[in-house]
Formats: structure tokens, C-alpha cells, sequence
């Protein structure tokens, strides 16, 4: 009985009009458009010019400033797919762009290591990407820039908290989901490989 009045709390009263999501004011959806739009187009320059694809891209530039790197390191900063991340490595290892060993302080822990040819591509690629980048702000004057570069560095930082308020309103909405959802979480810990 409590779970029907919790579906029937989640959908509108019969007779209201439908709720729809305004796509001219939704913030998500110009952040996954943008994103979209700017990773498909470097994708496909970085692959016509250097047979390389976003995710490479995207690992240079971690590995160009840390100079090693864990796969877990990189999931966590830029939100990759581990397993994605793991196999990138080993792409890029078997181009000479990394080397791959073991952590010093976690032997089962694999860090990736940028080469000097790895290098040499990451600062080619480099010109393209801060062209792009050029572009991509040029409708902006630099008070704008600045602006819109702390606006996003805040909503980065908040992400942690969207999670939490949505696992609070599946929980209260959905609870039989977020059962389910807590007990693959707790069955599926990360061993900390790659």
C-alpha cells in the first residue's frame, strides 16, 4: 500500500497537464550538448591528424602534468570509466606513448608513465586543443572568461551534492530502487587493480 501512494506521489494527478523539461532553460542539457559537441569534433581532428581518439587526448593531458598516473587516478579526476581508462593504457603503451608498471607503495596498483614520445604528441595535440579552446571563448570578454571558469569550478565542486539529494529522492520515491541499487553498490567494491 505505502509503495503505491509513493508511485502515485511521482506521477501527476490525472487531468494535469504533463510536465515537460524546458530545453531553453535546463543546465544539464546545455553542459551535455556542449560536451558532446566539442568531444565529437576533437575526436575526430585528433584522429585525422594523429590517429588518436578523446580518451588519449584526455589521458596526455593528466599524464603531461602529473607525468604518472593510476587508471583509478584518472577515473576520479575526469569521471572516465576505469575499465576505459585501463584500456587506453594499454593502447597507448603499445604506441611507446607510456610505460606501465607497478606502484611503489600498492604492487597491485598499475601506474602509467608518460614517454617522451607520448609527450611529443601530447604538446602536437596541445596547439589544437587551445585553438579550439580560443574559439570556443571567443564570444566572451576575458571578465566573462573569468566568470564563467568560477561558475564551473563551483558546479564541479557541487557534484557530490547532486548525487547526494539524488539518492535522498530515489530513496523517498523509489525505495524498492534504491534497494537494489544500495546492495549492488555494497556487493561490487573496487580491489583497487590498475
Amino acid at each position: 500500500m505505502a509503495t503505491s501512494r509513493r508511485k502515485a506521489a511521482a506521477t501527476p494527478p490525472a487531468g494535469a497537464a504533463p510536465q515537460n523539461v524546458d530545453l531553453e532553460r535546463y543546465v544539464p542539457a546545455f553542459l551535455t550538448w556542449i560536451a558532446n559537441k566539442l568531444s565529437r569534433g576533437a575526436s575526430q581532428h585528433y584522429l585525422n591528424v594523429f590517429d588518436v581518439g578523446i580518451e588519449t587526448w584526455r589521458c596526455l593531458v593528466l599524464l603531461a602534468i602529473h607525468g604518472s598516473i593510476s587508471a583509478q587516478q584518472v577515473s576520479r579526476i575526469i569521471g572516465m570509466d576505469k575499465a576505459s581508462v585501463s584500456r587506453c593504457f594499454k593502447s597507448m603503451q603499445s604506441r611507446g606513448l607510456v610505460t606501465i608498471g607497478l606502484g611503489a607503495d600498492d604492487g597491485r596498483l598499475r601506474i602509467a608513465t608518460l614517454t617522451p614520445k607520448g609527450r611529443e604528441l601530447h604538446d602536437q595535440i596541445l596547439g589544437i586543443a587551445l585553438e579550439r579552446e580560443r574559439a570556443f571563448l571567443s564570444v566572451l570578454n576575458p571578465a566573462e572568461t573569468e566568470t564563467l571558469i568560477g561558475l564551473l569550478k563551483r558546479l564541479h565542486e557541487n557534484l557530490p551534492a547532486v548525487e547526494t539529494a539524488t539518492a535522498r529522492y530515489v530513496a523517498r520515491r523509489y525505495p524498492a530502487a534504491a534497494a537494489k541499487r544500495g546492495s549492488r553498490t555494497g556487493s561490487h567494491e573496487d580491489n583497487g587493480d590498475d
